[in-house]
């Protein structure tokens, strides 16, 4: 329900700036839907206990709005705005290149009402011919129309990190680049990104973007200038990713990169800081009158204008702002950070690689120690392991760890939750283990109450250690469960139970709101990658980019702890 009611809001919005309304009132709505949608907690329940005021933004005018929805599935002034415009304009604010500024004036101008009159308008010529349109916005408009009717138009940050990296990396050995870096959503961590933002330093545009527009990976060219170039790259499981490339000075860099990365919500604050002093931000620096006073660095922009500098991940407008953000910034966890993963698979259940496959690849990364957890008997198709196989595979772990010098490898199970409650292992079965994670493989469609009741049963086992992958969902394939996760937190703070933030790049599970929740209430997570080869323990990135983006400190990540401090935080729960 909150991203339904999210999505409301953000409509309501979108019809208002279409149809001229007030820029406050436009970004009331806006505000309102972006709490919804990153709101931790259930916006019915907290409707019902007559909280919704304490929802950022929403006051006693919203709240009635939300009540409204809730009660009819209606709310007026949607109803309203909706019954002004055609029904198939809404529907154009997803093209890239189509704000609701440009959909008024081809709906206005033009009588563009749906994709289909789009289509016509740009083959004709007509758009281009719109005051402010012009050739190359159409441009845009076409290649964004042609790029969703063969994407989705959202790829995973596990799949766009890796094919991001390797185009920069290729800019970068390019004549004359002196720097390159990642921008936008990417370098947010968001879990999802509509396309890449790169920066390079060069004074060689021109040639430059020519050259980027030829590399092999590029299946189509959307735009190619002096100091902008734009691609679309093929991405591992079929579609395409569009990539786009700024040559940008030295002296701007900093305002160049600041500018790319922020959410448009953190960016409208900073430029609100610099209306405040008479002066002007943009991706250019910021300036007083015409005099750069900063933008060479992104520290710069944000010393000069006294606010927080805070981490990539944190810039959505989402209490970055706030007074002590630097400090909390500067003690978020990181990758250098992270001493293990304690969620691993091998040939036992489904892995592809051995345990002493598995132990090399994480001594050769630096870790001190890892979990081998297979998954139980009831994942039969996961090759879970009977009790008697279970038995073997402990002795089987234990031999591995007196082989391997310098690693402590530990025994760890991936047991089931039953559609009972119950776990798939006897306790004394779990005795024997280091750690246990206790995951829902199976019954996800339950209703709320039943499937929320089988994760705080599970918790009140003194054996499980964490609960693996809580919602599981997969992205762009599976949503996640409908479960309480007010409740699912409280217990885990009741019991001292970890959630484990799995870092494999479809599920990012815990996301960050959620782990934002469950840090706010002190539980600690585990960041772990749930790898079944070796080549996938460095998918820990992500699960450190999402933990970042829920404010987790490293003192609140189980796996920043040394050897020592492990096996001590593994034995409390149980003692």
């Amino acid at each position: 329900m909150n991203r339904e009611l999210s999505a409301v809001f953000e409509q309501i919005a979108d019809l208002m700036e279409i149809q001229g309304a007030d820029p406050f009132r436009i970004n009331s709505y806006r505000r309102v839907a972006r709490s919804l949608k990153d709101l931790a907690g259930d916006v019915t329940q907290m409707c019902r206990e007559g909280r919704l005021t304490e929802i950022a933004g929403v006051g006693k005018g919203q709240a009635e709005r939300i009540k409204q929805y809730l009660e009819t599935g209606k709310i007026t002034v949607h109803e309203e705005l909706k019954a002004q415009v055609p029904a198939g304009l809404p529907a154009l604010l997803g093209i890239p290149g189509m704000g609701p500024k440009k959909v008024a004036l081809a709906w206005k101008q033009l009588g563009v009402e749906n994709v289909d009159d789009l289509k016509a308008a740009i083959e004709s010529g007509q758009l281009a011919a719109l005051p402010g349109m012009g050739t190359q916005s159409v441009k845009k408009i076409a290649a964004g129309l042609a790029f969703l009717e063969k994407s989705s138009g959202r790829t995973p940050l596990g799949v766009a990190w890796p094919v991001a990296h390797d185009v920069a990396d290729r800019i970068l050995k390019l004549p004359g680049v002196k720097r390159v870096e990642v921008a936008g959503s990417l370098r947010r961590g968001k879990e999802t990104v509509g396309d890449v933002d790169l920066l390079c330093e060069c004074a060689r545009g021109k040639k430059t973007v020519e050259a980027f527009t030829q590399f092999d990976v590029v299946r189509s060219v959307l735009a190619s200038g002096a100091t902008k170039g734009s691609v679309t790259v093929e991405v591992p499981g079929g579609g395409e990713l569009q990539v786009d490339l700024r040559v940008v000075p030295a002296a701007s860099f900093g305002a160049a990169l600041q500018y790319f990365t922020g959410s448009k919500e953190h960016n409208v604050r900073l430029r609100e800081l610099a209306i405040k002093k008479k002066w002007k931000l943009n991706e250019y620096g910021l300036f007083d009158g015409d005099t750069q006073i900063a933008g060479k660095t992104e520290k710069s922009i944000y010393a000069k204008l006294k606010a927080p500098f805070v981490g990539p991940e944190l810039r959505e407008d989402r209490g970055e702002f706030d007074a002590d953000a630097a400090a909390r910034s500067a003690d978020l966890v990181t990758l250098e950070d992270i001493r293990g993963d304690l969620h691993m698979h091998t040939v036992a259940s489904d892995g592809r690689c051995t345990i002493e496959e598995m132990a090399r690849a994480a001594k050769e990364m630096g870790y001190q120690y890892i979990g081998i957890c297979e998954h139980s008997k009831s994942s039969a198709i996961a090759n879970g392991l009977s009790i008697e196989r279970m038995e073997q595979h402990i002795r089987d772990i234990r031999e591995a760890d007196k082989r391997m010098k310098g690693l402590k490898v530990l025994v760890g199970t991936e047991v089931d939750i039953l559609s009972s409650g119950k776990l798939d292992y006897p306790d004394d079965l779990l005795a024997e283990c280091d750690l246990v994670v206790a995951s829902i493989h199976s019954g996800l469609s339950q209703d709320r109450k039943k499937v929320t009741a089988r994760t705080l049963a599970a918790m009140e086992n003194p054996y499980v250690t964490m609960i693996g992958h809580p919602s599981g969902r997969l992205l762009g394939k599976r949503e996640p469960m409908d479960v309480d996760w007010g409740a699912i937190i409280a217990k885990a703070a009741e019991t001292g139970t970890m959630l484990e933030l799995n870092a494999s790049w479809q599920r990012l599970d815990v996301k960050d709101v959620h782990a934002r929740q469950a840090v706010e209430a002190g539980v600690m997570l585990c960041i772990c990658t749930d790898a079944h080869h070796y080549d996938q323990l460095g998918q820990m990135v992500y699960g450190v980019m999402t933990a970042r983006r829920g404010w987790a400190g490293k003192d609140l990540v189980l796996n920043t702890r040394s050897c020592a401090q492990l096996g001590k935080l593994l034995r409390r729960k149980r003692s």
